[in-house]
């Protein structure tokens, strides 16, 4: 799929000033990428965002961000049958026990599925989000290529240059 239109970053304020870097993720893993491997989490909503930014504990200062993006191939993890394809089943997404998976095993499905959607030339993958508070139409597009340029354009949208 293309994806086309807004997306959405919560950031704690320390990292405010690289709102393009990807380099936590990278440093620590997540869901969706293993570590060294840098990612861009964004949301199609505001309220998504947030609720991803903050899923331990109440509300927490966060820098919240807008990007311009247009972004292919992006892999659907929505459609059943795409990830039927590549013997995944949605509830694997899902998965809260995937941190313990990547401690033990050195990477959890997720992230393997994430380097595999990754080699086979995605750029990243558009799935629901599974943070506390979530509904079904709650999405996130996680990157792992993304710049300037098309076919992966993410724009950071600082018409004030308020980031500096």
């Amino acid at each position: 799929m293309r994806y086309q239109g807004l997306l959405y970053r919560a950031i704690n304020p320390i990292h405010a000033r690289q709102p393009l870097s990807g380099e936590g993720a990278r440093r620590y893993g997540g869901r969706f990428n293993p570590k060294g491997m840098a990612a861009l989490y964004t949301s199609r909503s505001v309220m998504t965002a947030i609720r991803e930014a903050n899923q331990i504990g109440t509300l927490q200062p966060t820098t919240l961000v807008a990007y311009d993006a247009d972004i292919a191939p992006i892999f659907d993890a929505t459609d059943a049958a795409a990830l039927a394809a590549l013997g995944v089943a949605g509830a694997d997404l899902s998965s809260d026990d995937w941190r313990a998976r990547m401690q033990q095993e050195g990477t959890a499905p997720t992230q393997r599925l994430a380097e595999q959607l990754k080699h086979l030339g995605y750029a990243g993958l558009h799935v629901r989000s599974f943070a506390k508070g979530a509904g079904a139409e709650d999405r996130n597009i996680v990157l792992w290529t993304w710049g300037p340029d098309l076919p992966t354009r993410l724009l950071l949208v600082d018409d004030a240059h308020r980031l500096g």
